[in-house]
């Protein structure tokens, strides 16, 4: 594989002229290191999910595969394209292969691996939006395969696809943001966390504007259950989708 220029950062200043995934998928040579892209990705995926996007950078990258810091630059010309690499790495272990029965179950069942995926990695949200790898095109590719059968137009094959993994990315937000306010206070649980508020909620709910509310918070069963809540709102937007399309 022909060696991109190496910058001397981690900001891509001297862009190869094709794409990462062309590059890797030439011939490569006879390896001179141990050092290749799943390793590579493997490493950088450690230090993101121990430590947040921010910290996976070239010499660290280095660091934790313990070689010389402008090894990776053999694969990928800086940070960019190692996020890319770090994305495809994440992606390539949902199991778009899982039998699945119509375009329910399918999209059903992509939206429940998406959102592990997303809970496990929660820097997949802000990376793979400037992310284009094989393994991201692999979603849609089996999704749009799933709902053709049904004669849909491109354009509403995509929004279809584009609402499923609208709620998914919510959803996950809301999660992800929960879990952060615990681990900033300390809280351990769901319990911990309204004792934690509980002040300002009480002064709100006392103001008697928000009745609908307060007979959620008296009555409500499943408000730490986010595998409930999170499956049961993917269903009313599948059933919404069924019910618009009639399929």
């Amino acid at each position: 594989m022909p060696a991109p220029q190496a910058p001397t950062g981690d900001d891509d200043r001297t862009k190869p002229q094709t794409s990462l995934w062309e590059r890797l998928a030439r011939p490569a040579p006879a390896p001179r290191t141990t050092l290749n892209p799943h390793r590579i990705a493997e490493a950088a995926v450690e230090i993101a999910d121990a430590e947040g996007l921010d910290a996976v950078t070239m010499r660290r990258l280095a660091t934790a595969l313990g070689v010389a810091p402008m090894a990776a630059y053999r694969y990928v010309s800086g940070k960019d394209e190692l996020i890319e690499l770090m994305v495809d790495f994440v992606y390539g272990r949902l199991p778009l292969d899982a039998p699945t029965t119509g375009w329910r179950d399918t999209m059903r069942t992509l939206a429940v691996h998406l959102r592990a995926m997303n809970l496990s990695h929660p820097w997949t949200a802000r990376a793979a939006a400037s992310a284009l790898s094989p393994n991201q095109l692999a979603v849609p590719e089996r999704a749009f395969a799933a709902l053709a059968e049904h004669g849909l137009d491109p354009d509403t094959t995509m929004a279809v696809f584009r609402t499923v993994t609208g709620y998914v990315g919510g959803s996950v937000s809301a999660e992800i943001a929960l879990l952060e306010l615990q681990r900033e206070h300390g809280w351990a649980d769901g319990d911990q966390t309204r004792a934690g508020l509980a002040s300002r909620m009480s002064w709100l709910i006392n103001t008697g504007r928000y009745p609908a509310y307060q007979r959620y918070l008296r009555e409500a069963t499943r408000k730490d259950d986010q595998d409930w809540q999170f499956e049961t709102g993917l269903d009313c937007v599948l059933d919404g989708i069924a019910a618009r399309l009639g399929i």
